[in-house]
């Protein structure tokens, strides 16, 4: 199994992504990149972004991190079809209890999932008004199935690390590439990996997200134009959301971002500025292997980030 890894002392908290080819973990201390590594995963150990087989993923990942120094407690990161979300609108509502309860009962309406077979969570968007005039709360809602977070999780403590948190691969990616911005505008990051991972994101908010369709070829080649019609259509969900703003641009990531001639036909398709975005940011990664792809490191770096948050 093809590896790489630093040798830094095991400080901050790691983010882990589980593409599907590969892993990858990022521990982020004192503002920089402490220590990577990444691995590939042997086929069929995920399948579409779920474990498949939680006993072979806990033994990659104890061969993986054995000799690394690397925090013992890390945040993970899920993306696959198990996971919803979704934006609603509700009534102001000040107190957190009450907001809570107010959230599950309308989620057990938005989402198609018996609300006793997920794991639910929410944060708020912003404060405003309805059409009437009336105090009003966006919030946006995450359901993840259960079951699904359970096989995660028990490979994951099966190679001695603990988890103190569950993401979304499309929070974790705009965190990492949001660099600060503060415009209105929502701009859609695009993660091109074994599964491409899109997030529409106001500023740091990310407001919508969904797995897409579209896979690399034989040869690792992305459809430009299968790729366009799925991010137009993912543009289109979010529109139909409250309070939308308009998308400005597209914000390539992931090990397929650097395709050859990529940027150019999605702009060509969609209309839209395209970009490939600097994978690490801002951050030092000295620490970096020799030879390793940073842009495999993208969605951990977000991960090891709200961890330490």
């Amino acid at each position: 199994m093809a590896k790489s890894r630093t040798t830094t002392g095991p400080r901050g908290s790691v983010g882990l992504d589980l593409d599907g080819d590969f892993l990858a973990a990022v521990a982020v201390a004192d503002g920089r990149i402490q220590t990577a590594v990444s691995a590939k995963l042997p086929e069929g150990v995920m399948l579409d972004g779920e474990v498949v087989d939680s006993e072979a993923l806990g033994d990659v990942l104890k061969e993986t991190f054995r000799a690394g120094a690397f925090p013992k407690e890390g945040c993970l990161g899920v993306a696959n079809q198990q996971i919803v979300v979704r934006q609603l609108e509700l009534p102001r509502i000040e107190e957190e209890k009450n907001l809570e309860a107010a959230v599950r009962f309308q989620a057990a309406e938005a989402i198609a999932m018996p609300l006793n077979e997920v794991v639910l969570d929410f944060h708020k968007v912003s404060d405003g008004v309805d059409a009437e005039g009336n105090p009003k709360t966006n919030v946006v809602v995450v359901a993840a199935r259960e079951s699904m977070i359970e096989r995660l999780v028990e490979a994951v403590r099966a190679a001695g690390l603990r988890p103190v948190g569950i993401d979304l691969n499309a929070f974790a990616l705009v965190r990492a590439l949001v660099n600060g911005a503060t415009d209105d505008a929502a701009r859609v990051y695009c993660h091109l990996g074994a599964i491409t991972n899109l997030a529409i994101a106001v500023g740091s908010s990310c407001l919508f997200t969904r797995p897409l369709a579209t896979r690399p070829d034989e040869t690792g080649m992305i459809d430009a134009f299968a790729l366009a019609e799925e991010i137009r259509l993912s543009i289109d969900f979010y529109l139909a959301q409250p309070d939308t703003k308009p998308v400005r641009e597209i914000v390539l990531s992931g090990p397929r971002a650097g395709v050859d001639g990529l940027v150019e036909q999605l702009a060509a398709a969609t209309g839209l500025e395209v970009s490939a975005a600097d994978p690490l940011g801002a951050y030092d990664r000295t620490s970096l292997p020799a030879g390793e792809d940073p842009r495999r490191h993208t969605v951990a770096l977000g991960l090891s980030l709200g961890a330490v948050a």
